[in-house]
């Protein structure tokens, strides 16, 4: 009996580890802070708010065909229709309470269609707003937005696979959600096209990841290296599961991205005194493109802070340029990921749930 227990356990273990290993729970829209939001449903579909017992059904032909969603401190304030709730948190789904198309808006600034399940909570009078979705669904997302839908196939595949072993092993970056919608995670905006090459990319590698010493880890990507990908030692970074080998990038090295940015002394100041999160904070302040990489000289002129650059991004893992380059050449993503990945091999999500 206790074998037969002990059995159970482990299964029930290996069951919830393979189910987590199938969706992604990623934080939308957070750099907006927002306030307020409004949640619609597709054409289409349905959407059920669930707050405790409670349950309001949005229908895009009814009065209730929007949700208005406010955040009072940790209170998140629903209105719909002729209900109004307050709740500390909200779930919206499908009516059998299963991932469905909804849509989030900012009043005045955007909106955006999701797949998923949305759960929503109130902090310190900012709405949290956070997408479950399939796995898949997210990796193809990652795709169309890091990458782009003009790349070569081959570029593509190995894009997947490298978002896919990120989404898989590198889950809880943040308190309330495993990763963000921004480059600080992986960037995500709309789900691709069906038929689109950023699908077509996903599908083709179906649940393969990365995986070091047998073991998936959250492989990393760059736009642009410089010439030779970077280890987490040069980039102030702790030492991370896979050692990631400096390699030469052959079409970086011939001709490198440069760039230079001008900066004032007090912003090169919260730059230099922490690289990662210096950065952040300036990418906050400035815009993202305010550094565009790691790796740069630096030199005072006058009251201004002289910024010389090579490569964009961090330098680390895939470079997306050299992955385009020997795509373009004939090479297929199994090489292209073993060239910027030495020591790793390609292993099936599958597998690791039997």
């Amino acid at each position: 009996m206790r074998w037969i227990c002990t059995s159970l356990l482990i299964l029930s273990f290996a069951q919830a580890a393979a189910s987590q290993d199938r969706v992604a729970r990623i934080g939308v829209l957070s750099i907006f802070h927002p306030q307020h939001l409004t949640v619609a449903t597709s054409e289409t579909e349905d959407l059920v708010l669930s707050a405790g017992a409670r349950r309001v059904f949005v229908h895009p032909r009814s009065s209730c065909s929007a949700a208005d969603l406010s955040a009072v401190r940790d209170t998140l304030v629903v209105r719909c229709g002729r209900f109004e709730i307050r709740t500390a948190e909200l779930r919206a789904a499908a009516r059998n309470q299963q991932a469905t198309k909804f849509v989030l808006k900012i009043p005045g600034k955007l909106a955006r269609q999701y797949e998923g399940i949305l759960e929503v909570k109130a902090k310190n009078g900012e709405i949290i707003p956070v997408v479950e979705m399939d796995l898949e669904l997210a990796v193809a997302s990652v795709v169309l937005a890091e990458a782009g839908p003009d790349a070569p196939l081959e570029a593509l595949k190995a894009q997947a696979v490298v978002s896919r072993s990120y989404l898989v092993a590198g889950r809880g970056r943040h308190t309330d959600f495993d990763f963000c919608d921004l480059t600080h995670c992986q960037l995500l905006r709309e789900p691709p096209e069906a038929d689109g090459r950023a699908a077509q990319a996903a599908a083709a590698t179906r649940g393969m990841v990365l995986a070091y010493a047998d073991k998936p880890f959250a492989a990393m990507f760059t736009r642009s290296c410089g010439g030779d990908t970077r280890t987490p030692v040069e980039s102030g970074l702790s030492s991370a599961e896979y050692p990631y080998y400096v390699v030469r990038c052959e079409i970086c090295y011939r001709d490198p991205v440069r760039w230079t940015r001008t900066l004032s002394r007090e912003d090169a100041a919260l730059l230099l005194s922490n690289r990662e999160n210096g950065k952040i904070a300036i990418g906050r302040k400035l815009g993202w493109d305010a550094v565009p990489g790691d790796s740069f000289a630096v030199r005072e002129q006058g009251n201004e802070v002289i910024l010389e650059g090579v490569g964009q991004g961090h330098g680390m893992g895939l470079c997306q340029r050299g992955a385009r380059s020997m795509a373009e050449l004939g090479s297929d993503f199994q090489t292209i990921l073993s060239h910027y990945f030495p020591n790793t091999t390609l292993k099936s999500l599958s597998s690791r749930q039997r």
